[in-house]
């Protein structure tokens, strides 16, 4: 573990880490378990993917942790992952406001249980000026819709007469996404094995740099996410320009 974070150059650490927590369904399913109790492992994961980028001073970390597809899964499954995320967001908040971590939520948040709304919007205040992690919360969150509601936006206000269609770019346009003020993805992880990106921050990752591994979220260990980021440390970052070597 030492030898990993020694490998870790600071200049060359990514701004922004996006995760795609897949696999507790699976990892309790292998074990004949009850699919909540591999949401509730893949919850450890998740504290000490948080802690790392604090400790690491990354910052931002976008963590996809339900989507606005998930609702089709069982009622029962949804209902006891809402708690679960109400009940994890509730104990953790008291740390992670002292470790100076920023919470905001990505998606739609009138949809959640107004419980779970509550305690949302109760950490996001709390937490508002706090200068450490930014840590986003994609709750109920969708990348097409969240496309299409920002070019509906827009549309809006040029019928209104507040911008003409002249003025809309990429800049205009990321300022009405739900991650607008922050850097897109540098790094995006996916565990669990599955090769797409399955809705999430369809318009940020244009050039993300994607590492994917069949690991399952609740085994996916500190080890390989240091290896993840030491992975991205080496490659070239291009967006779309020729290499040096090409020029020649």
């Amino acid at each position: 573990m030492d030898q990993l974070r020694q490998q870790l150059i600071p200049e060359k650490m990514p701004r922004h880490v996006a995760i795609i927590m897949d696999g507790n369904r699976r990892w309790a399913s292998r074990r004949g378990l009850r699919v909540l109790r591999g949401h509730q492992e893949g919850a450890k994961t998740t504290r000490m993917v948080i802690e790392t980028c604090s400790q690491l001073g990354i910052a931002m970390l976008t963590l996809y942790a339900f989507s606005t597809e998930n609702w089709r899964r069982p009622r029962v499954e949804v209902r006891g992952l809402m708690r679960l995320i109400e009940q994890n967001l509730r104990r953790e908040l008291p740390e992670l406001h002292q470790n100076q971590v920023q919470i905001r939520h990505l998606g739609h948040i009138e949809e959640l249980p107004v419980s779970l709304q509550r305690q949302i919007r109760e950490a996001v205040e709390l937490t508002k000026d706090n200068r450490g992690l930014i840590l986003n919360l994609a709750i109920n969150y969708g990348g097409r819709r969240e496309i299409v509601e920002a070019a509906r936006r827009l549309a809006d206000q040029v019928r209104q007469g507040t911008i003409t269609t002249e003025q809309i770019d990429e800049t205009l346009f990321s300022q009405h996404l739900f991650t607008r003020g922050g850097p897109d993805p540098d790094l995006l992880i996916r565990t669990g094995g599955e090769m797409r990106v399955s809705n999430f921050l369809t318009w940020q990752i244009a050039y993300a740099e994607l590492w994917i591994t069949p690991t399952l979220w609740p085994d996916f260990t500190q080890a390989e996410f240091l290896r993840a980021l030491c992975d991205y440390q080496m490659r070239e970052r291009r967006f779309g320009a020729t290499a040096p070597a090409d020029k020649e």
